[in-house]
């Protein structure tokens, strides 16, 4: 099968995938029994900060209602709703996975019934739609330039163990890959496929989406060969997706500029796009923190250093009905859509 179709399975196959089986999955400490950190689980001022961009969102489309998608532990729903209060009417959350469902449930307990979780999209929407860490767990296609000739990579059963396999196909990267070299990458077709889908529903709103990722020309950089697929389990990585399937994690970085192009040719307009850095601290990551303990310094840090999550993470803002002369809060310094 493709690699598509195995990530897809060893992701969210009922009761089996790792996003439906009942581990903890989201936390800041391996003691925690947990595989990963998120923005969100790493410091509440991350939630809180995004929320003035959101706020300032509702307030530009003149709607009322937040979307978000694959909420993990809700703790990013918990601190914009903290954060935004009767601003929202209603908070939806749209997420594949029935074991996290009820974690949100029981963490967003307390804001009633402005909380609502959906199985899908309705036929139109109004309002802002908000997806972190999201587009990463999409699954991919795997191309491998072997030899001079492309192949799709796929998985395959040979002697009762999983291995790659692959057959010659006429896919190929939106660049070309200068040099001879073999050649490890991914295409996006269901990330480009979920923003069209938006796209599709939305008449009036704004899309912020946040993950790690490259622009087009970063992402199939010619030295960039090994490709992105990385793996995640109690805070440790690898790049062997094979390895028991449905226990861990399976991710690869965004090619924003695919999702550029999508939004685009789905009429969507492009709103910015920018570092998670110059984001949060355009949207006043600073002045929330304020003094702070040491404890809550370094949390800010891990957000904005180069090093860490500051530059990895990008943010790209899409929009419809949304005024022509708007640049969106968050990225007012440091726009990087001319890098796309």
């Amino acid at each position: 099968m493709g690699f598509d179709q195995f990530m897809a399975a060893a992701l969210y196959t009922p009761g089996l995938g790792y996003y439906a089986n009942d581990s903890r999955k989201f936390g800041s400490l391996p003691g925690s029994g947990s595989d990963f950190v998120t923005a969100p689980e790493m410091s509440p001022l991350f939630g809180h900060t995004l929320a003035r961009q959101l706020a300032e969102a509702l307030d530009v489309t003149g709607t009322d209602e937040l979307w978000e998608f694959g909420a993990g532990s809700g703790a990013l729903a918990r601190q914009v709703l903290e954060a935004l209060g009767d601003r929202v009417r209603r908070y939806t959350i749209v997420d594949l996975s029935g074991s996290l469902r009820e974690r949100q449930q029981e963490a967003l307990a307390g804001f009633g019934d402005r909380v609502v979780w959906a199985q899908a999209l309705p036929e139109r929407l109004r309002g802002v739609v908000l997806g972190n860490e999201v587009l990463d767990a999409m699954p991919v296609q795997l191309l491998a330039r072997v030899g001079g000739v492309w192949h799709e990579r796929g998985v395959a059963v040979h002697q009762g163990q999983l291995a790659w396999a692959d057959r010659p196909t006429a896919l190929r990267p939106p660049l070309d890959i200068e040099g001879p070299h073999d050649y490890l990458t991914e295409i996006h077709p269901q990330g480009e496929a979920f923003v069209r889908t938006l796209a599709d529903r939305l008449e009036c709103g704004a899309i912020f989406l946040i993950d790690y990722g490259f622009g087009e020309s970063e992402y199939y950089h010619p030295q960039r060969h090994m490709g992105t697929v990385m793996c995640h389990r109690a805070h440790v990585a690898d790049d062997n997706p094979l390895a028991d399937p449905g226990l861990k994690d399976i991710t690869a970085h965004v090619n924003f500029t695919g999702i550029g192009v999508a939004a685009q040719e789905a009429d969507l307009a492009i709103l910015g796009y920018t570092t998670q850095a110059h984001f949060l601290l355009n949207c006043g990551l600073l002045d929330l923190q304020g003094e702070g303990d040491l404890v809550q310094r370094g949390q800010v840090l891990k957000l904005i250093n180069e090093h860490e999550m500051g530059e990895f993470f990008k943010v790209i803002a899409l929009g419809r009905g949304t005024p022509p002369d708007w640049t969106p809060m968050g990225f007012v310094r440091g726009d990087r859509t001319h890098r796309l």
